[in-house]
């Protein structure tokens, strides 16, 4: 049975979290996006692996993107969906099926929008980023995702977030000489001497940087901490890893050049990083966007695709119906009055005064 784009936009979100498309099983519903998205004439409809993109294509002055990923974590026992007391219950309700179904619906129902819209379907969001469907679209095909302005559909409740943080992962390394324990003086204990490393995480003090007007909150935190040879040994090696969240303001590389400085004199070894992003609230399209919307706008703490945008040159927000607190539980849901209103809004953006490209 195929996807109803017309349908009311509650249902049309409970018939999509119905085909099950746990990462890396996305085939089905990817099949249902594209077989709904190739009936509408006034869409241009590609499709590369499990990534769906249909374009408009009427000259007008600014294209705007919308994004959404179809995969789920994996089943906990909450499919079928179920509404209960106005909330639709069910694997990815709220991420991000039911921005997913606004996007859907929007694609179907505002054939003429007064910006040129690109709207992106994507898989492999939720597992290792090597896999995931925008960033192979950004590398592979970037002019498919291009655009002045994208909205990544993610859960904010209703909420616009604008932008998001980078994040650096790094190995700060304590070193000593192994010795018998029974002879501890003639080694040096280098678990020990990683107690300076743990007392720079305690005097940390976070930068809370003002990026475009939203306030960020930049967190320095230890996430693993290895050691130890035997219990008999003092340890020549102490492992503390540490993950730093840091504001659009910085490149990685900046971040990278804070992190060594804090941890001067220790070895340390980059293990992870990825970009932060703007939040470009002053592009027309992101002031039009928050001014038909009349959301709220706070800064996103943490990281979104909205990167691989930025990357590209292009701005982004979040912004969907769905609850971020909710998001990979077992009792995830969605307010079905939150994506009516979320639904609406958009609207309401895309159906505004026209400006036709020069």
């Amino acid at each position: 049975m195929g996807l109803d784009l017309f349908s009311d936009v509650v249902g049309l979100t409970a018939a999509i979290v119905d085909i099950e498309s746990v990462s890396g099983a996305e085939g089905p519903l990817a099949d249902a996006v594209e077989e709904a998205l190739r009936a509408l004439p006034h869409l241009a409809v590609e499709r590369v692996g499990n990534n769906v993109v249909a374009r408009t294509g009427l000259g007008r002055a600014e294209r705007v993107v919308l994004a959404g990923h179809l995969d789920t974590v994996p089943l906990n026992g909450n499919l079928p969906s179920r509404m209960e007391g106005g909330r639709l219950y069910g694997c990815g309700t709220t991420d991000m099926k039911s921005g997913v179904a606004v996007a859907l619906k929007l694609a179907a129902t505002v054939p003429e929008p007064n910006r040129d819209i690109t709207y992106v379907f994507y898989e492999c969001e939720e597992i290792e980023a090597e896999r995931n469907g925008l960033r192979k679209l950004a590398a592979a095909r970037p002019e498919l995702i291009a655009g002045d302005f994208a909205v990544l559909m993610e859960p904010t409740g209703g909420q616009i977030e604008g932008g998001c943080q980078g994040t650096l992962r790094v190995e700060v390394r304590a070193t000593g000489e192994r010795a018998h324990s029974a002879r501890a003086w003639m080694g040096s204990n280098a678990i020990h001497a990683a107690g300076r490393i743990l007392d720079v995480l305690r005097a940390y003090e976070p930068s809370r940087p003002v990026v475009d007007g939203l306030e960020y909150h930049e967190g320095l935190n230890a996430v693993f901490i290895s050691g130890g040879v035997a219990g008999n040994v003092i340890p020549d090696e102490c492992v503390v890893t540490v993950n730093y969240r840091f504001a659009p303001d910085k490149s990685v590389a900046d971040a990278e050049a804070y992190v060594r400085g804090i941890f001067d004199g220790f070895e340390v070894t980059v293990t992870d990083a990825a970009s932060a992003a703007r939040p470009g609230l002053t592009h027309p399209a992101a002031a039009a966007f928050v001014a038909a919307t009349g959301a709220e706008v706070r800064a996103k703490l943490g990281w979104t695709d909205v990167a691989r945008f930025a990357e590209l040159g292009v701005p982004a927000v979040n912004y969907g119906p769905g609850e971020p607190t909710l998001a990979h539980t077992r009792d995830e849901y969605v307010e079905a009055s939150a994506i009516g209103e979320c639904e609406q809004r958009m609207r309401t953006w895309l159906a505004g005064p026209t400006t036709v490209a020069p």
